[in-house]
């Protein structure tokens, strides 16, 4: 599993929202975008995460970067998620995991003993060029939204 890096090009991505409207990473360019990857909806280490990027929607929006979360749910899944919990971002289905693997989010787990292949909870702040800025792999539901804050206001080394 390659890991992305400050510096390199976001993969782009052309997926599904929980409205069935379709999100390119194209279409955001000119934003900093902060893209998270999740297990699955509704579960509570997804839920405590969504809720944190929700939570500093306004701050995220001060700073002009656009949040956006992917797990491989069906739309209809993560629609269902926005809606319990006004999460108000898009919600992107990579049900075929494609998107996951090409950021280095798709791999083996354990659980309980079991081996397993899934998601595993990173997230990534993008420039307005489309360039990786941050990389933050393994990361803490409560620590995504706070990891972009800092990103933006530690200056570069």
């Amino acid at each position: 599993m390659a890991k992305l890096k400050p510096g390199d090009k976001a993969p782009s991505f052309k997926l599904m929202d929980q409205s069935g409207k379709i999100v390119k990473l194209s279409d955001l360019k000119g934003k900093k975008v902060l893209l998270y990857f999740y297990p699955k909806a509704d579960t509570p280490g997804c839920t405590k995460q969504a809720c944190s990027v929700r939570d500093a929607g306004t701050e995220l929006e001060v700073d002009g970067v656009a949040a956006i979360g992917i797990s491989p749910d069906k739309p209809e899944k993560q629609k269902k998620f926005d809606e319990k919990y006004e999460l108000g971002f898009p919600l992107l289905s990579d049900e075929d995991h494609s998107i996951a693997t090409a950021y280095g989010v798709w791999g083996s787990k354990k659980m309980y003993g079991k081996s397993y292949e899934g998601i595993i909870r990173s997230s990534f702040l993008i420039d307005e060029k489309g360039m990786i800025l941050q990389a933050w792999y393994k990361v803490s539901p409560a620590d995504t939204a706070p990891n972009v804050s800092k990103a933006l206001r530690t200056p570069p080394k």
